[in-house]
């Protein structure tokens, strides 16, 4: 059964390349681009030195603008190779989206549960250089009263998970860990919930680690969600020494508008140098309907 399956998949990747090849060949354009000058474009600049790059990005489990997400598939995989992260956190992966990214971007290795339990469902993966950090310690748990397994949070309309990763760096032997989650698109008492649960969380598992905080958190920077993680962490956007900044979720129309939803927090055993809103795509595709967004920081 499962070479069966394995075959299947093997097929299915084989049939995508084909059919991205036959419209390249043919100069179809997907429908997923924007007109440059109707929202900053901003690309990946070099990582600042001394630094560790910390990535968030919501890769959308289906389509934008009519691109489902096996043609959009390889230049996800090409922004997160052009930003270079030495660790991200995704939203929204699937378990077709973990395959995929698994197979295609060999320098990493994922660790994280789907929110259904095992690989099933949505995932909210921290992935890392493998090459650059050993890891040394890892897992996932479920924000609601009963984390140790596949729930949800009083008004929350999906499971939600937070997944948690400490990395040592091979040369350095430096810490740190890298929590992410993706907070309930509905539920505005979940969504407290869920950042009180994992303020506690971080709190108490990372009081001695420098620890960074990346999240779809589906809320604005006024609401109380974003208050209650800020109170002990700092938003990257707001306390980088350069930051080019723009609205992370555009739901494929960044020239119409957009919000910012996802964050990079991190605490203060962490000096935040460069943050960045990943505006400028692939070929002037758009990658996602979300940004993704990307902080340079240096231990303190």
């Amino acid at each position: 059964m499962k070479k069966q399956a394995g075959s299947i998949r093997a097929a299915l990747r084989g049939f995508t390349a084909f059919l991205l090849s036959a419209i390249a060949a043919l100069g179809i354009t997907l429908g997923d681009t924007f007109r440059e000058g109707t929202f900053p474009v901003y690309a990946p600049h070099p990582q600042a030195e001394e630094t560790i790059r910390v990535l968030s990005f919501n890769v959308r489990c289906t389509g934008v603008n009519g691109v489902p997400a096996p043609l959009r598939r390889g230049i996800v995989a090409d922004e997160v190779r052009a930003i270079a992260p030495d660790s991200f956190g995704v939203q929204e992966a699937t378990t077709l989206w973990m395959q995929y990214l698994r197979d295609v971007l060999p320098d990493y290795a994922a660790v994280g549960q789907g929110r259904n339990g095992g690989s099933i469902g949505e995932h909210s993966a921290v992935l890392y250089r493998c090459d650059r950090y050993d890891l040394v310690d890892s897992g996932t748990f479920w924000l609601s009263e009963t984390p140790e397994k596949p729930s949800k949070a009083l008004d929350a309309a999906h499971k939600r998970v937070c997944t948690w990763a400490v990395l040592e760096n091979k040369e350095t032997k430096q810490r740190y860990a890298h929590v992410n989650s993706h907070f309930d698109h509905i539920g505005e008492a979940a969504r407290v919930f869920e950042a009180n649960m994992v303020a506690a969380f971080i709190e108490e598992k990372f009081a001695d680690l420098p620890v960074v905080f990346t999240a779809d958190m589906n809320c604005k920077s006024s609401e109380e969600t974003y208050a209650i993680l800020t109170r002990t962490m700092q938003d990257t956007s707001l306390t980088a020494d350069t930051a080019e900044a723009f609205g992370t979720f555009h739901n494929g129309h960044p020239e119409k508008s957009a919000k910012t939803i996802d964050f990079i927090l991190c605490s203060d055993a962490f000096h935040a140098v460069a943050y960045q809103t990943v505006t400028a795509g692939i070929d002037g595709r758009l990658v996602s309907d979300h940004f993704p967004i990307y902080a340079d920081l240096a231990p303190v």
